[in-house]
């Protein structure tokens, strides 16, 4: 029981740490390393994961139109790609799913990106915000074999969208917890169903 507490307790740290906008870089290594230890994600599917998400961001900024007319955000998890933000219209958004359906390893595209003006520096900094409330509040999960780092979570606009391989237990309580945090106004879940 002592060992969870510590281990929520450097958890709390890091998120604190990785909400200074000083130090992302530094601990980004440090967070991936840790979590890389209790994902359940076999080891390949975690090296899919970061070259899909650099072959993503790459398409993202080889495209100076797409650039100019979009503010679209990728995550992968388990070679699943989450697209959110906005787009100047459907055409853009349809060009760059296009693009990313065909990296390889890429078993699913969830495209939730809207039609609206670009976000603002200040829509950006409370996303960022909101997704750091979020990670802290999960810390106060009570359900054993739960680890927070297994759970993805992003946001745009109040919508908060959450990823990760999860008991159906661990589904629900994640759901219930991220609902009541001030802030959110919709929880998109994009669970897996994880089988121990």
């Amino acid at each position: 029981m002592r060992i969870c507490h510590l281990r929520r307790l450097g958890y709390a740290l890091s998120m604190l740490l990785l909400l200074n906008a000083c130090t992302p870089l530094i601990i980004g290594g440090v967070a991936t390393g840790v979590s890389a230890l209790h994902d359940r994600r076999s080891a390949g599917t975690l090296v899919d994961d970061k070259t899909i998400l650099l072959k993503a961001l790459s398409v993202s900024q080889s495209d100076d139109n797409g650039k100019k007319r979009s503010n679209i955000s990728v995550d992968v998890y388990n070679q699943r790609v989450l697209l959110t933000g906005q787009a100047a219209d459907r055409q853009a958004i349809s060009q760059f799913v296009q693009q990313v359906k065909e990296i390889s390893q890429v078993r699913q595209v969830l495209n939730e990106v809207q039609v609206a003006a670009e976000s603002t520096w200040s829509d950006a900094a409370s996303a960022a915000y909101l997704t750091g409330k979020v990670k802290l509040a999960l810390l106060d999960i009570d359900l054993e074999g739960f680890d927070p780092t297994r759970v993805l979570i992003t946001s745009s606009l109040g919508t908060v969208y959450v990823m990760g391989l999860l008991t159906p237990e661990e589904m629900t309580q994640v759901t219930e917890k991220v609902r009541f945090v001030s802030g959110v106004k919709r929880v998109v879940r994009l669970f897996e169903r994880y089988t121990p």
